[in-house]
């Protein structure tokens, strides 16, 4: 009789074909969950990846349009030199027409300048300032006693910056007391 029970139980443990499918199915739903899971993880990073080159492509389109005029302004400072050096003349001791010639190019000057200052070029105040070398470019040095040490003493040339960003710093002379 012993034998017959082993059989049966032997019987009882292997699994019928539905159980077997029923194994088999339970599996695969388990595979298919896995790989959805692995499908939206993808499609959320992809989707977050999207979403920054979008942002970054927005900052730089941005930052393109602030300073699209950058290269323009360079150039227009080389000529608003000139027109410093023009008006700095003494205009006292000129003739009359020299001295009319002159009223026109402070006129011409002050228009170029008052129309940077309106699209955002500012002149960066550097002299009698502490040396800032993100602002400025130390091209001198000399030693005055009365004055502290790293003062700027004479700008050689205005520099200027576009919104917030310095398109050309300013070229200085630089306190540099000797310590005893």
């Amino acid at each position: 009789m012993e034998n017959n029970e082993e059989k049966i139980e032997l019987l009882d443990e292997k699994p019928t074909k539905k159980e077997k499918k029923k194994h088999q199915d339970k599996e695969e739903l388990n595979k298919l969950q896995q790989e959805k899971m692995a499908l939206n993880d993808k499609l959320l990073r992809v989707t977050a990846e999207m979403q920054n080159m979008k942002r970054r492509y927005e900052e730089e389109i941005s930052r393109i349009y602030r300073y699209e005029g950058e290269s323009l302004i360079k150039k227009l400072l080389v000529v608003l030199d000139n027109f410093e050096r023009a008006v700095s003349m003494d205009d006292d001791n000129l003739e009359d027409e020299v001295s009319k010639f002159l009223s026109g190019f402070k006129l011409i000057y002050n228009d170029l300048k008052k129309n940077l200052e309106d699209i955002g070029v500012k002149e960066i105040d550097a002299d009698g300032k502490t040396f800032d070398p993100n602002m400025m470019e130390a091209v001198m040095t000399e030693t005055i006693e009365d004055k502290e040490n790293g003062v700027v003493t004479a700008v050689l040339q205005k520099g200027y910056q576009y919104n917030d960003k310095i398109i050309r710093p300013a070229m200085v002379k630089v306190n540099e007391r000797i310590s005893e």
